[in-house]
């Protein structure tokens, strides 16, 4: 590998790690790295799905032994989601279009985030309530679109709106993400297979490094976080990949 790929698989495994513990895959972090490093906008989002597909099932898989997954609120997102994200991954938006519109959307939600981050512990009536099913399907569709067409996978989007309408709590949140994220990644992922040539050839060591990141960060996340934390991370996360992607 040359020094660029040497350095992306390292930013790749650290960017994993971090967002792998609040649930989330990562891919707006992919993105933000690979725009760093001059990646087109066609590679950037299949790369990105490709990795945000792995760490989602590491995820996932670590969620569920936790005991943390409650399928209530999570297959209400996915009927719609599936198939509006492999929707989203069929269409290709332009340069001067792709960049800022997935840098707002990230640093909106972003302060979204941080204000929950930061306010004191709910009251009592504020105990999170399950989705209702029809505000539960639009919402996945909308994401899946949105995510499948920004390569984002839909996490970064569906996080905040489950903790805005208190549908979760944070470590619920989480878990539910995760298992979005999969299921997101991947009917994007093949709903953009005509850019499939547009893979890297290093995929295969970045897939490692995120394996690797990925697995640490969600064996974290799932069992020792705090929910400020958890809540706090991801809004810096989400501002700094936002603005990333904007300037």
């Amino acid at each position: 590998m040359d020094t660029d790929n040497t350095w992306l698989a390292a930013a790749f495994l650290l960017i994993a790690l971090v967002y792998a513990a609040v649930g989330q895959a990562g891919a707006s972090g992919y993105i933000a790295a690979m725009g760093l490093a001059g990646f087109t906008p066609l590679a950037m989002k299949t790369t990105a799905l490709a990795l945000n597909l792995l760490v989602a099932s590491i995820g996932t898989i670590m969620f569920l032994r936790a005991g943390r997954l409650s399928w209530r609120n999570i297959w209400p997102f996915a009927i719609l989601g599936f198939p509006f994200s492999l929707l989203g991954g069929a269409v290709h938006l332009p340069d001067r279009v792709y960049f800022p519109v997935v840098g707002i959307v990230l640093i909106l939600s972003a302060v979204q985030m941080a204000r929950t981050a930061f306010r004191s512990k709910p009251a009592a009536s504020e105990i999170p309530v399950a989705p209702p099913f029809l505000a539960a399907l639009a919402t996945g569709a909308i994401i899946g679109f949105v995510s499948g067409t920004t390569g984002t996978g839909g996490g970064v989007f569906l996080a905040p709106i489950i903790l805005a309408m208190n549908w979760g709590t944070v470590r619920q949140t989480a878990a539910t993400t995760a298992v979005y994220n999969l299921m997101s990644s991947g009917a994007a992922l093949i709903g953009a297979n005509a850019a499939w040539g547009h893979l890297p050839a290093a995929l295969p060591v970045w897939l490692a490094a995120v394996a690797a990141g990925g697995s640490v960060g969600a064996w974290i996340g799932s069992r020792y976080l705090s929910d400020r934390w958890l809540r706090g991370v991801l809004a810096t996360l989400l501002l700094v990949s936002g603005v990333k992607l904007v300037w």
